[in-house]
């Protein structure tokens, strides 16, 4: 009974395409569930010359390098995008020639940037720290449309009491 069958065993080397419908199939091993939609990659904006928006939230964090991004005071803003319009990654680029890259393939957030920069720092002490204080980013066309430029400042900024622009009245 199972000595007759319709089609015998072949022994098949895989190196010899032998047309059947398996060998045509393209296997794919990237996952697009993980991309949406209205998120796009730098390079392709670049090449469409689109202009790109920074959040202005991102110079009013206040956020030690050295820290995590949770110790922001502001959470909403973390949610917020980095960039409009939404890209999957972009490199950020330190004025002493470190960079690093934020990624996320539904939009970079401000807490994903801040994740980045965290990495790099948070085995950093104050004192190591010339400029712990992020002021924010800029992103220059001309100079590298795929990165943002990190800024640091010294000190965190404190809204001005009437007595202080009192003094400078004075000078």
């Amino acid at each position: 009974m199972s000595a007759e069958t319709e089609h015998p065993l072949t022994k098949v080397d895989s190196a010899v395409s032998d047309g059947s419908p398996t060998s045509d199939k393209k296997i794919s091993h990237r996952r697009t569930s993980s991309s949406v939609s209205g998120v796009f990659n730098i390079n392709d904006l670049e090449k469409e010359n689109v202009d790109l928006a920074i959040a202005p939230e991102t110079q009013k964090l206040n956020w030690k390098l050295n820290t995590s991004p949770n110790t922001v005071d502001d959470k909403d803003v973390l949610k917020k995008l980095l960039v409009t319009p939404p890209v999957k990654k972009i490199d950020l680029h330190f004025p002493l020639g470190l960079e690093v890259t934020a990624r996320n393939m539904k939009g970079v957030t401000i807490k994903d940037a801040l994740d980045a920069i965290h990495k790099q720092f948070k085995k950093k002490q104050d004192d190591e720290l010339e400029n712990p204080i992020l002021a924010g980013f800029e992103w220059d066309r001309e100079e590298c449309y795929t990165r943002f430029i990190v800024h640091q400042k010294r000190e965190v900024s404190q809204p001005q009491s009437k007595k202080s622009k009192k003094h400078k009245g004075e000078e």
